[in-house]
């Protein structure tokens, strides 16, 4: 039986491999050399580099904090805001240069690839579920407008950060971001006048 920890070697390299370097750009060879492991090993782990590239983005999906959504302990647009500003700055930290893999592979390989299309489409569908339900709560709570589509709101305050994201990384400066935060929370998402 094959070592977890092998297992979990390959995963955070190409993790940080697939970021780094995009999907295409990043073979089997450069994974395993960063994992520092055999390549004749890979596929005693992972049927192909697809299958890496899904597990890959379901560990990406969960390392997004995607509970924090629902700590119903913080109010749903500060919550919210703060899970934004979480993303913000660990893009920050990387100098603008790792993006959201999600969309990157969404981006790269996608059309390409059923298999990964579909991880792709399942990590924003859980993620877009997690803010719906922010907006929901937030339109209960009369934070945000009671007829809000929350849904449709959801949907397009994911596809701005995403947006958002290819212009700080093409800026490298937190512009994008900025207008992200001013838009969203200043003025979609303000609290309704009586």
């Amino acid at each position: 039986m094959a070592r977890q920890s092998m297992r979990e070697e390959l995963v955070e390299a190409a993790l940080a491999q697939f970021h780094a370097r995009g999907y295409n750009a990043a073979g089997v060879k450069d994974i395993t050399d960063a994992a520092g492991t055999p390549k004749g090993s890979f596929y005693n782990h992972f049927a192909s580099k697809e299958a890496l590239g899904v597990v890959a983005l379901e560990r990406y999906g969960a390392g997004r904090r995607l509970q924090d959504l629902t700590d119903e302990s913080v109010a749903p647009l500060p919550r919210l805001r703060a899970h934004f500003e979480f993303l913000r700055d660990e893009i920050a930290a990387y100098g603008y240069t790792h993006g959201c893999l999600l969309g990157n592979f969404g981006l790269e390989i996608a059309d390409h690839s059923e298999t990964i299309r579909a991880a792709v489409r399942e990590g924003l569908d859980q993620w877009h579920a997690k803010i719906t339900d922010v907006l929901a709560e937030a339109a209960r709570d009369g934070a945000v407008a009671a007829d809000l589509d929350t849904a449709k709101t959801a949907r397009f305050v994911l596809n701005a950060w995403e947006g958002a994201i290819v212009g700080a990384r093409s800026d490298r400066t937190s512009e994008s971001f900025d207008a992200f935060f001013d838009i969203v929370f200043g003025t979609l998402l303000a609290r309704p006048r009586p």
